[in-house]
């Protein structure tokens, strides 16, 4: 059967940090590895992307494959063809298939019929590789992740979730603060508040990520004034431990959700995270090419 990568929960703590550390040599030799030689992956996009594209993309080629990139309107999903017969007919050609796509169930299914491993770009649940990166990227500042606090300020969204999952098995202690209507769902592996200053206070990262993702701008009025209180800003870093830095998934609407000051300041790792959705990603499929 295919290994696939759906939510991050399919890892193991052990399997989780054996990643990072070799996505972390892959960063100093993006070369090294040829893990994909003569192997194309499919790269399914419903959704507009900019560094999933570009960092999957970038990414197979440099493990010797072909990358595959498909939009809506050049497939036959979109007239209709079942998601099993386009998992059946893709298994046929390529050694993997990445979706970036709405549904979760969905990619779900697309899993279940898969005979080659199906890797999740973005759900509207969950946002697994950008979690990978973010891990990353702290145990590349900090020199570990065990024992770090991480604050996640703003909408409980997908990436939330996918840092509260991830970042659980790698150590950390996420906590995250959102009004109410906009916090995640009990029983998730993180510290769930309502006060982003309670949330900020000691933290190794503050992380946040847009007011208004895809699919909310029928409620953006609404939702900016509930999250008005949850910037990202000097203020609230000051909260955080010495030595804090700031992080964000992209894209950013600086006065928004972040200050410029912070996005394009000293204090933050924002465009590293953005490096490191390749080499995260790369580890990633090499994994799952192994089996």
């Amino acid at each position: 059967m295919p290994r696939h990568f759906l939510t991050g929960d399919e890892l193991t703590s052990t399997e989780l940090e054996r990643l990072l550390i070799r996505a972390a040599e892959l960063k100093r030799e993006p070369l090294a590895s040829r893990a994909l030689e003569g192997s194309s992956v499919a790269l399914l996009f419903d959704k507009p992307s900019t560094r999933t594209r570009i960092s999957f993309e970038a990414g197979v080629f440099e493990l010797g494959g072909h990358p595959l990139v498909l939009r809506p309107g050049e497939m036959q999903l979109t007239r209709g063809e079942s998601v099993r017969d386009t998992a059946l007919v893709l298994g046929r050609h390529v050694a993997a298939i990445g979706w970036r796509t709405y549904a979760d169930a969905a990619l779900e299914e697309l899993a279940a019929h898969s005979p080659v491993p199906v890797f999740n770009m973005l759900s509207d649940g969950h946002h697994p590789c950008q979690a990978l990166a973010d891990l990353l990227t702290l145990r590349e500042t900090f020199g570990r992740l065990e024992g770090l606090k991480l604050a996640y300020v703003g909408d409980g969204n997908n990436v939330a979730r996918s840092l509260a999952i991830l970042g659980s098995k790698a150590g950390v202690d996420v906590w995250v603060a959102a009004p109410e209507g906009y916090q995640l769902e009990p029983g998730v592996p993180a510290t769930l508040v309502a006060d982003p200053a309670e949330a900020a206070a000691g933290a190794h990262a503050l992380y946040t990520d847009v007011w208004v993702s895809m699919g909310d701008e029928d409620t953006a009025e609404e939702r900016r004034a509930a999250l008005e209180p949850y910037r990202i800003d000097d203020a609230l870093l000051g909260r955080a431990a010495d030595g804090a830095v700031a992080l964000h998934c992209l894209p950013a609407h600086p006065g928004e959700e972040i200050t410029a000051e912070v996005l394009y300041g000293s204090r933050q790792r924002i465009w590293d995270q953005a490096e490191n959705r390749r080499h995260a990603q790369k580890a990633l499929l090499e994994l799952l090419a192994a089996g």
